[in-house]
């Protein structure tokens, strides 16, 4: 064996053209209920990077996994086409975005292949194409139909130099400036096409709670977008404006109200900035909502506090925003963090009218004292608790006293509020799909017809602003309603449309009468595991679902929920870094594929830690992982190579000669007795072990556990073809067998190629590409099977892993320089009962009721002293094996003493062994003698 690297430029290449050939990842339509397996489809930018390609090997491990697992899987790829990168390197190359975006799918396209990830390419969608893009218009009609579209004015960047409105990505800055021309740029108000995703409000906050396969942080993330706050509505009344809407969640704390703020935006605020110069200039110089501090300013107005008749200050304050709530608050400074930071900045009071709980309440009422008043001059006490200082309502709890409260306040009523918005889908560019509508002097906006779509783009015109407001003759039309001269919408759709539903079409892409099917959907669907970037977890996430339960309540699908199963993935960094091209750290895949091969990336990323793990990316580790493969590869030649060997000494071998090797083979096929052949029982046992626990991690998605535990089984197969000098052919296939496909799902050329020779077949000879693609294929293998008990496999390799810790201490302590010989004692079978009673006892007298046993008690001294150990230990007890199955397993596993230490070790009982050296065994820990 050698340890020297392998031929992975022509393992993989033969292997990409094998499965091609077999057609090996189609998902044929007629399959029922495949696992669903889906990564985020890429924005074709030009190349994948590592965030890609660790992304994409996640799902596919787990689809290759599924695959051997016996499942059909579907596994597609597509393309987010659209948007707005592309329009700028259009504009920036004097080309246009379709030419620009398909050269970048093809290079993308071919990198994926290289790395070996097994797509079914029949069904690949492209969102930028009509055949696409049309089902967005018609989804979008579907939607206006049900009343779920609205068309009304909004703020937009706008750009006064270029004279187009920007996109929030084309903003650039803290001085908020235009991308293009560095101008400052400017709010404006234009009508805009919104979906009215606030109409599910309610269920999108409900049903997180199901969502029990995503990642409890994904969920809390769009819990805080939806932002729903049940709570009171109520009047205060301005002088000279009347009564203002304010929304609040802790009117309990009313009596504490010491001002009343308004959002720059407000209307009254507004009125103010024509005629106050104060307010005019904070509302347009200095308010910043998105600021460390709150700041506002004194408008001169007073509101009336509607529970207490008191006169507080009006103030224009850039903490209070118009989208949230009315835009109008009354501010607490003693019980709200915000309020009470602008308080101290302003010299406003600070009044006190929550204590921290009920009970001092009751004990100060008993008293006939004060209940103890929180210190709030340095910060808020923003708890529930008991009301002092209010009146009436002194000694209530927070939650009696908001709902008498709203009660008894004159025009007050219970309320709940949202922070999400409507989501507004203008978007004022050209590489996106076009809203489909015209514009009627005579009707107004009026939808595309079904027969008319798609409306497609025209040819892109390299202008500044909206190149389709340039497309004169693609906006002039006909109004389906009335037949007279009509202008298109010339906004297009916000991406995250064509995002929010792609996972159906892939169910059915060529379909042209429908954006799916839907039979097949509501079999198909929901995605099993969806695995993307955490960037993604509120918005997409959160459309996507929207979407879903639209087309459920409308269009006849069965499930509310898009993706059953959520893996948010961790980045790849560089020194503790995010790669990035700005930083100049970025590994290229392409070139690590060409210079250590796919299978070495892809096994080095996903061992690196957990998927949802950043992690940095180690040219060593790579180096190392590269070896690790090469090695493999010889152990498995090597052993093929001798099966063959003695299948042609069989051949050439009397019959009564064949016929002992005959009996030899099918003894051999049997599990080795533990008696006889302990090194191969060990083997064979470490082999069930890695199955078993790499089976269940890998349907737990961890992966590097399960990598782990197929790579240490690859090196005890290695180690103990090392060693015994004749291994047992049989126990060795197994394990290499078990061990590659293990690899199959993470490594999968180099798993192909080694099955296939274990299979007694050579890829890179003479054998034909059939036999090569339907015998040696791992795809069509069965994964590999093993009973065992978890728990038992972890006590075994602890017992194993102290023992040989125990005897390098022992030699390293005595300077034991060339150990003689090593005995491994253990324990007597007394003393595991003594420590089975102590874990199941809860006797105060641990001692006493081993004395009870008569078998332990005969023991005398030495009974007592292990007793007083268990007493001293108990609380950190725990079961072991048992003194048979520990002495079975010690003897499997002295052969790693011995080819450590080079010195025969023997594993004997505790009767067989002197005393001074048996009463140091415990269950767990054998005893050690070493002879120099």
């Amino acid at each position: 064996m050698t340890d020297e690297g392998y031929d992975h430029a022509a393992i993989e290449r033969r292997w990409q053209d094998a499965w091609e050939a077999a057609n090996a990842y189609r998902t044929p339509d007629d399959v029922a209920d495949p696992t669903y397996v889906l990564g985020m489809y890429p924005y074709p930018s030009g190349k994948l990077h590592m965030g890609h390609v660790r992304n994409y090997t996640i799902t596919d491990a787990y689809a290759r996994y599924r695959r051997l697992r016996g499942d059909d899987v579907l596994h597609p790829m597509g393309w987010d086409a659209f948007g707005l990168p592309a329009e700028n390197a259009a504009k920036e190359r004097d080309t246009n975005p379709r030419d620009w975006t398909f050269d970048c799918i093809e290079t993308m396209k071919g990198q994926m292949k290289s790395m070996g990830f097994g797509y079914d390419w029949d069904r690949e969608i492209t969102t930028c194409t009509p055949d696409y893009y049309r089902w967005n218009q018609w989804l979008f009609t579907r939607f206006h139909e049900e009343g779920l579209v609205e068309r009304r004015d909004a703020e937009v960047n706008w750009c006064p130099s270029c004279e187009t409105v920007l996109a929030d990505e084309q903003v650039e800055g803290e001085a908020e400036l235009c991308w293009r021309c560095d101008t400052p740029v400017e709010t404006r108000e234009l009508e805009q096409w919104f979906l009215r995703i606030t109409e599910y409000a309610d269920e999108l906050l409900e049903y997180i709670d199901d969502l029990e396969g995503w990642p409890n942080s994904v969920r809390q993330m769009q819990r805080n977008w939806i932002g729903r706050q049940d709570g009171t509505e109520l009047s205060f009344e301005i002088e000279g404006h009347g009564d203002v809407e304010a929304f609040t969640t802790r009117v309990d704390t009313i009596h504490g109200a010491t001002f009343f703020a308004l959002a720059p935006d407000h209307p009254i605020s507004e009125e103010l900035a024509e005629t106050d110069a104060d307010v005019r200039r904070f509302i347009e110089e200095e308010a910043d909502p998105d600021g460390d501090e709150p700041n506002g300013v004194e408008t001169g107005l007073t509101a009336e506090n509607p529970v207490t008749g008191e006169s507080i200050p009006v103030y224009v304050a850039d903490f209070v925003l118009s989208d949230v709530g009315t835009g109008a608050l009354m501010a607490v400074p003693a019980h709200d963090e915000r309020d009470h930071a602008f308080a101290e900045k302003k010299g406003i009071e600070i009044r006190p009218v929550i204590a921290p709980d009920s009970d001092s309440a009751d004990a100060a009422d008993a008293e006939g004292t004060d209940p103890t008043i929180p210190d709030v001059e340095d910060a808020a006490f923003t708890e529930d608790g008991v009301l002092v200082n209010s009146g009436e309502y002194d000694g209530l709890d927070s939650e009696t006293a908001r709902e008498r409260l709203t009660k008894d306040i004159e025009g007050a009523s219970e309320a709940t509020q949202y922070q999400l918005r409507d989501w507004g889908i203008s978007r004022q560019r050209y590489w996106g799909t076009p809203i489909p509508v015209v514009h009627c002097d005579d009707c107004g906006p009026v939808m595309v017809p079904e027969a008319d779509l798609p409306v497609e783009l025209p040819e892109f015109i390299n202008t500044t602003g909206n190149p389709l407001d340039a497309a004169e003759e693609w906006k002039e039309t006909t109004c389906p309603e009335c037949g007279g001269p009509a202008e298109r919408e010339t906004d297009t759709m916000d991406t995250f449309v064509d995002s929010s539903w792609y996972p159906l079409r892939y169910v059915s892409p060529d379909l042209d009468d429908a954006p799916f099917d839907l039979e097949r959907a509501n079999d198909w669907m929901p995605v099993d595991q969806y695995v993307g970037g955490i960037e993604h977890a509120v918005m997409h996430l959160l459309y996507s679902r929207f979407f879903t339960k639209v087309l459920a309540d409308h269009e006849g699908l069965e499930h509310r929920e898009p993706f059953e199963n959520l893996l948010a993935q961790g980045m790849v960094q560089l020194e503790g870094e995010k790669m990035s091209k700005s930083k100049g750290n970025v590994v290229s895949p392409q070139r690590i594929v060409e210079e250590y091969g796919a299978d070495t990336a892809r096994l080095f990323m996903m061992q690196a830690a957990q998927p949802e793990r950043d992690f940095d990316w180690s040219e060593e580790g790579v180096r190392s992982t590269n070896r690790f493969l090469g090695r493999l590869q010889s152990l498995v030649e090597d052993h093929a190579d001798a099966i063959v060997a003695a299948e042609a000494a069989e051949a050439d071998a009397t019959e009564a000669e064949a016929a002992e090797l005959a009996e030899a083979d099918a003894d051999a096929a049997i599990a080795p007795d533990p008696e006889d052949d302990p090194i191969a029982a060990y083997v064979t046992d470490e082999i069930d072990a890695a199955v078993a626990i790499a089976t269940a991690e890998y349907d737990d998605l961890t992966f590097n556990v399960a990598l782990r535990e197929a790579q240490e089984l690859a090196r005890t197969l290695r180690s103990y073809a090392d060693y015994v000098e004749d291994p047992d052919p049989a126990v060795l296939g197994r394990g290499l067998s078990a061990a590659v496909r293990l690899l199959a799902p993470v490594t999968p050329h180099l798993a192909e190629e080694l099955y296939a020779r274990l299979q007694g077949i050579d890829p890179s000879g003479d054998a034909d590409a059939e036999t090569v693609v339907t015998e040696g294929i791992v795809l069509a293998a069965a994964w590999p099977e093993a009973s065992v008990d978890r728990e038992t496999v972890r006590k075994r390799r602890r017992l194993v892993e102290n023992t040989r810790e125990d005897v390098r201490q022992i030699v390293d302590v005595a300077g034991i320089e060339d150990p003689e010989s090593i005995d491994v004692v253990v324990a007597p079978d007394w003393k595991y009962d003594a420590l089975e009673i102590a874990i199941d006892s809860d006797a105060d007298n641990l001692i006493g009721e081993l004395m009870g046993e008569d078998h332990i008690r005969e023991q005398g001294d030495a009974a007592a002293a292990y007793g007083q150990d268990l007493q001293a230990e108990r609380e950190a007890l725990s079961m072991t094996l048992r003194g048979d199955a520990e002495y079975e397993a010690l003897r499997a596993a002295a052969w790693l003493i011995e080819r450590e230490f080079d010195a025969p070790v023997r594993v004997v009982r505790a009767e067989e062994a002197t005393d001074d050296v048996a009463r140091n065994a415990e269950p767990g820990r054998p005893a050690i003698d070493i002879e120099e």
